[in-house]
């Protein structure tokens, strides 16, 4: 008999709807079974729960444990910085996991693109320690200071720990060892921030030490950039915190051909959330026009995750197949198919 995984199913807000839609009937193609427990978050809800993150969503995660998520939309005017900062900060899923790879089909600058962001999630600046100009605390801290910090600025707390870096680097590691890669590169700014960031390598040097078999590196984060944009190919698996990482995912993303083919995870100690990388773009809802592939390659990483390996492979090969065809593909990939009929070409796919 074949085994039900339960997973919370949350569709997101503007486009979410739609590709969550398309994402869930290609997964149920592969054969794999879902027993889905939908749940509703984002900008569209706070009329019914009064809060962008209900807690009945939360909790779905908790018991599940695996969610496959839509982009949400973070509202204005909140006490939320970014509903997907505080599902993950709720969650403590302190990896993201964000790999780019070279899809043919797909217009880019660039080639042969096989590259893995791994970002520490819950640290650095993203903590959300901040204190506004004239408050006492941004004061006393101006005065501690001694100078350093000009009369009237709001200050940004970054914290780096030494066991939120390990977990991060361990992560990266073992993922490295788990798909192959021969190569983990840590990235910060340490040669300024020396003892954040300077933490940050200190700790990656003695959990490197534990993994003789990968080559382990560093690069300072301006450098990254332009190592990046002229010579990606010399990189595989990077690791960096936070701020950091938000912006070489992006950047990377940009090397394959844009977010809407770049997949996402999040990953704690026993919970794991799937999601596509890019928002939730509500001028195009309900057109039926966006590109699914961003969510659907998530999904592959989530039956990756949940062990049906062999399926996650036949998706991710039925989903490029059709991005190489190039006919049944929504219009950012020079198509004219909508995201359902795209959806269906991926689904014929899989059923050959």
């Amino acid at each position: 008999m074949s085994k039900v995984y339960n997973v919370t199913l949350i569709p997101g807000d503007g486009i979410g709807q739609e590709i969550s839609e398309a994402t869930r009937r290609v997964v149920e193609a592969t054969g794999v079974k879902i027993n889905w427990d939908v749940q509703e978050a984002g900008a569209d809800v706070i009329e019914k729960y009064g809060t962008p993150l209900p807690e009945a969503v939360l909790a779905s995660v908790r018991k599940n444990k695996v969610a496959l998520k839509g982009p949400l939309t973070t509202p204005i005017g909140t006490g939320f910085r970014s509903v997907n900062v505080a599902l993950r900060k709720e969650l403590d899923l302190y990896t993201c996991l964000r790999p780019c790879r070279s899809i043919v089909g797909v217009k880019s600058y660039y080639k042969d693109i096989d590259l893995v962001v791994v970002r520490e999630n819950t640290e650095d600046l993203y903590a959300g320690v901040e204190y506004a100009s004239g408050s006492p605390e941004a004061e006393a801290i101006i005065t501690q200071a001694k100078g350093k910090i000009r009369p009237g600025a709001a200050i940004s707390i970054k914290p780096i720990s030494r066991e939120g870096s390990r977990q991060i680097v361990e992560f990266a590691f073992n993922y490295a060892i788990k798909h192959k890669r021969r190569k983990v590169t840590a990235v910060t700014k340490a040669n300024i921030m020396k003892y954040t960031d300077g933490l940050f390598f200190d700790v990656a040097r003695e959990v490197a030490k534990q993994y003789p078999n990968i080559e382990y590196e560093e690069r300072l984060i301006d450098n990254m950039c332009m190592q990046l944009v002229q010579k990606p190919h010399l990189y595989d698996v990077m690791v960096l915190p936070n701020l950091y990482g938000d912006i070489i995912s992006d950047l990377c993303a940009g090397l394959i051909g844009g977010l809407g083919i770049a997949p996402g995870a999040n990953f704690g100690r026993d919970t794991a959330v799937f999601e596509a990388v890019h928002g939730s773009a509500p001028k195009y809802k309900g057109q039926n026009k966006v590109n699914p592939t961003a969510l659907i390659l998530s999904a592959a990483l989530m039956l990756d995750y949940l062990g049906e390996t062999e399926k996650s492979l036949a998706l991710y090969q039925a989903v490029t197949d059709v991005i190489g065809e190039g006919k049944d593909v929504t219009y950012d990939l020079g198509g004219k198919a909508g995201t359902s009929q795209m959806a269906d070409a991926i689904i014929k796919k899989l059923g050959k």
